[in-house]
Order: structure tokens, then C-alpha cells, then sequence
């Protein structure tokens, strides 16, 4: 999983919030609120591509719950990003 260039994350009003710039901004309008998982994986992604499994398992280790759940929620994530058109 790897983000698209033109995203990138930013805090507002303690507020994790991924917004396009650039050129991007003309193709994607708005932002998408993430929570304190989603930021914690978008920093993992933000310039390496990573696996669902090297995800899950720095999610694990974070926040000390199974690779399973983890994992489901490294898919889910992985899924609302790549509708919206973020990953590349």
C-alpha cells in the first residue's frame, strides 16, 4: 500500500485530516478524517510502500491487539483510501 503524490496529512483543530494539494486538489475535492490508527498507518505509508501483513504487525505492536484484528483493519483502511482514489 502506498499513498498517491498531491496527499498528504495535516492536523486542524486536533484533527488528523488528509487534503490533496497541488494538482491534485483540482481532481479531489475535500479531505477525509482519519482517526488515531489511520494517521498511525498513513505515516507508515506516507513514503515506502508497505504490505496489509508489515502493517498489521506495527499496528500489533502499537497498540497491542492480535495481527488479525489488526490486519482487518489495515484491509478496511486499504479500502476506504483506495475508493477515494488516494493509493497509488
Amino acid at each position: 500500500m502506498k499513498i498517491k503524490d498531491g496527499f498528504v496529512l495535516t492536523e486542524a483543530a486536533g484533527n488528523s485530516l488528509v487534503v490533496a494539494v497541488g494538482d491534485r486538489a483540482d481532481e479531489f475535492a475535500g479531505y477525509i478524517k482519519l482517526n488515531h490508527t489511520g494517521a498511525f498507518i498513513w505515516k507508515l505509508i506516507e513514503h515506502e510502500n508497505k504490505t496489509a501483513d508489515e502493517l498489521a504487525r506495527a499496528i500489533s505492536a502499537e497498540y497491542e491487539i492480535s495481527e488479525n484484528i489488526a490486519k482487518a483493519d489495515v484491509l478496511a483502511f486499504e479500502k476506504a483510501l483506495g475508493d477515494a482514489g488516494i493509493l497509488a
